[in-house]
């Protein structure tokens, strides 16, 4: 029997820790938390310092009777969940229901799982930190408070099954209020004019570039329509093009920190089209560890939940001799780069980076899954960019006189350097869609990657004067990488939960998931309205952020997590009052649809639900006859005369099927439109599993 039981949450990093430790150790999971608070009711004691009430899940309870009865033979118990407030809290749960036998317990977190940092961390055990659980416990019991206070709030006024959120909320009403920007947003035609130029000088002739009219005079231009923008252009074509002015300066692009969460879930996303919540599960297998070759089984990288941009002095140094013998001392800066975190950066773990720089993405593919490789491939690549020289660029830009006041613009960048560049590419790419401004058009200023040899002072050729017609465009909707960086940015959430609150969003329909855009559903628009009217300070960003920072100050020992809880409550309290007697009961506007129920004859009306709009009997609760609400799209299906209906299947993806399923089988991930619709089966990746609920 082995002297010390060590405790961690999974299996796998049961299995990768249990080959770093001796026959003298014994690794057993828990399998996550094996205390909560209960389900059937809220579980906390308002009146009393609003103490919890834990309760043992019953499918935690034979790992409870296991491990218990597994800590009684040995002499130390190891605790070693991941090193957050989460992992604290289960540590601190475990020793609780541990301690009756008087064992030693010891608490031990690594932010890799290596041989080396794990055997460190059991060298220097530690008590566990009170301050995280606290800080962990207020978020529990916050979050509970707001759940089953405002969810059966709702389920009264709006649907059963609904639910609200302290954190969930605030975020979907960024995404409401977004789509109400794009529905009000009027789009206005503007006008540009593009040159198309070369030099006369027979030996550059051949070198075309192109040039956008910047300003007429002093004025910048402005054109607003097209029979303004062709006046303008029969007036410059019969201009003469001169080059007034070549400016060329050295432009360094500095590499971007290794990877934090929020910050790895907008590039994966970007470049690799993964999901948050997809990118977080990949990572947590890399993390909790897998075999490569004749290696043993370890961790690929680190801590996959944080907020700093540290990386310890070992991986800078091995960083540093990688790059230096792999790509030369020119592309290792003098003095090593680091980085400042964000303000409010909690930096308890180092950033997110390969345990181990030697172990180059291409050697390991064949050990990994197509997903793990192309996420390790990302981090890995991020982090070793991270700590190479900027790469440098030459940067022209010409002045150019049409006539005696139409002035040209042309500008173009050629690399004279890659440094990072030459393991990461264009880290431009990477904010694609995120920053939630008005886009306007390229119109190809700076599409000149290399100019002509031109001189100041000489006369160019016109080939082509072009006008483009574009429209300012309104603010793109949401989506994964865009939603994550909002959240941070306005300090809602923290690394831990991004995932999971766009997550839940989609399993509550509270939102859809279309080409990657994040669109809110009819009930989304219904909720948001009741919660921000009745509750404006509990979905009030800013005050969703200040909470976040008392969770932290209470983590920093500098607050009192039942006093965050007492100021929340009180207020919270007075304004649900008055909810329940104000706010507007939306499932009783019940809309008739002209037909009789099929069971019972009685008319059949449209209700809210969990999943939004559906249809019921009029007979209800006598009667329980439901179905989905028709789109009124007939089935494209030959011969079969039914509608399509929105359906939800596997992974929470909604798809649309036939009302006379199972003896009509059409899906298709996509609505036909109703002059166009296909005639044959469009199947979806969820339509072998048809939920047939309401």
């Amino acid at each position: 029997m082995a002297k010390h039981l060590v405790i961690v949450e999974s299996p796998a990093k049961a299995t990768t820790i249990n080959k770093f430790l001796g026959s003298d150790y014994h690794v057993e999971a828990s399998y996550g938390h094996i205390r909560d608070l209960p389900k059937s009711e809220m579980g906390v004691d308002v009146a009393h310092g609003f103490k919890p009430r834990y309760v043992i899940p019953a499918k935690s309870k034979k790992i409870v009777s296991r491990l218990k009865k597994q800590a009684k033979d040995t002499k130390t118990i190891f605790l070693a969940p991941d090193p957050d407030r989460e992992g604290e809290a289960i540590s601190w749960h475990l020793a609780y229901l541990l301690q009756e036998d008087n064992k030693p317990i010891k608490r031990v977190a690594f932010n890799e799982l290596t041989r080396e940092a794990v055997r460190a961390a059991f060298e220097h055990p530690r008590d566990i930190d009170q301050r995280l659980v606290d800080a962990q416990q207020a978020r529990r019991v916050l979050d509970r408070i707001v759940g089953y206070e405002l969810s059966p709030l709702l389920w009264k006024k709006v649907g059963r099954g609904l639910s609200a959120g302290r954190v969930q909320s605030v975020a979907l009403r960024l995404i409401v209020e977004r789509e109400r920007e794009i529905a009000k947003f009027k789009p206005t035609e503007y006008w540009s004019l593009v040159a198309r130029l070369s030099s006369k000088r027979p030996e550059e002739s051949e070198k075309v570039f192109q040039a956008k009219l910047e300003r007429i005079g002093t004025e910048k231009v402005h054109l607003k329509n097209e029979a303004e923008t062709l006046e303008l252009k029969a007036l410059i074509e019969r201009s003469e093009f001169r080059v007034v002015s070549i400016q060329k300066r050295e432009r360094r692009r500095k590499p971007q920190a290794p990877f934090t969460t929020s910050k790895m879930q907008q590039e994966a996303y970007n470049r690799l089209g993964f999901s948050a919540a997809k990118t977080m599960r990949t990572a947590q297998t890399l993390y909790e560890g897998t075999s490569v070759g004749e290696e043993e089984s370890t961790g690929l990288i680190t801590y996959m939940r944080t907020d700093s941009v540290n990386i310890a002095e070992s991986a800078r140094r091995a960083a540093a001799k990688y790059i230096a013998d792999t790509f030369g001392k020119e592309y290792l800066p003098k003095v090593p780069n680091f980085y400042r975190a964000k303000k409010g950066a909690q930096e308890a773990h180092e950033a997110i980076r390969p345990t181990s720089v030697s172990r180059h993405p291409d050697h390991i593919k064949s050990f990994l899954t197509s997903d793990q490789f192309r996420l390790y491939d990302l981090i890995w690549r991020k982090f070793v960019a991270s700590q190479m020289n900027p790469a440098l660029d030459l940067v022209t830009t010409i002045d150019i006189l049409a006539g005696k006041e139409h002035f040209f613009k042309a500008s173009g960048t050629r690399n004279l350097f890659p440094g990072f560049s030459a393991v990461y590419g264009d880290q431009s790419k990477t904010s694609q869609g995120t920053n939630g401004k008005e886009g306007d058009e390229d119109n190809g200023e700076s599409g000149n990657p290399d100019f002509p040899n031109l001189k100041e002072s000489e006369d160019l050729r016109l080939h082509e004067l072009v006008g483009n017609q574009h429209f300012t465009k309104p603010p793109p909707r949401y989506n994964d990488a865009s939603l994550v960086k909002v959240l941070e940015s306005k300090g809602i959430g923290r690394p831990s939960t991004y995932a999971p609150i766009i997550y839940t969003l989609i399993s509550r329909n509270y939102v859809e998931r279309k080409s990657g855009a994040l669109i809110p559903t009819e009930l989304a628009e219904t909720v948001t309205t009741l919660l921000v009217k009745h509750f404006p300070y509990v979905l009030d960003v800013k005050f969703t952020a200040l909470m976040e920072e008392e969770l932290d100050q209470i983590e920093e020992g500098t607050i009192d997590w039942v006093k965050v809880l007492q100021d929340f409550h009180g207020p919270f309290e007075k304004q649900l009052a008055v909810a329940k007697e104000q706010m507007k009961t939306v499932k009783q506007d019940v809309v008739p649809t002209g037909e009789n129920c099929d069971k019972c004859g009685k008319p059949m009306v449209v209700k809210w639900g969990r999943f939004g709009k559906f249809v019921a009997c009029s007979g209800f609760p006598k009667c329980r006859n439901t179905k989905a609400l028709s789109t009124g799209i007939p089935c494209p299906k030959e011969g079969c005369g039914g509608e399509l209906v929105r359906r939800r299947g596997k992974g929470m993806r909604n798809f649309y099927g036939c009302t006379k399923y199972p003896n009509c089988d059409f899906v298709a991930n996509q609505l036909p439109k109703k002059e166009s619709a296909p005639t044959s089966e469009e199947k979806s990746p969820e339509a072998d599993e048809i939920d047939e609920s309401v």
